[in-house]
């Protein structure tokens, strides 16, 4: 399933216009994108959270070169899925 089909669903759900559908997926994704940017947490009930970890720098390997590669620390998106998602998806 794509953001094409969650539009579909959506279209079908609420009886709009696909354009809306697709503009109201499209705002809900950049709603928690700009949360996310912002460090803030965004939860969804029976779905999950959506937050951000900082993972510490370290060094890599060039597995081409073998060379050492230093990787500075980065903030990375993590979901924790909701107990209903999982209970769910059994």
């Amino acid at each position: 399933m794509n953001k094409q089909d969650i539009a579909e669903k959506v279209h079908g759900v609420l009886g709009t216009t696909k354009a809306d559908a697709e503009r109201a997926v499209e705002a809900m994704i950049e709603s928690i994108v700009s949360a996310l940017k912002k460090g803030d947490e965004v939860s969804v009930a029976g779905l999950g959270i959506f937050k951000t970890k900082t993972r510490a720098a370290r060094v890599a390997r060039n597995p081409r070169t073998g060379a050492s590669v230093q990787v500075p620390s980065m903030r990375v998106p993590k979901f924790q899925p909701a107990k209903a998602l999982k209970e769910a998806v059994k």
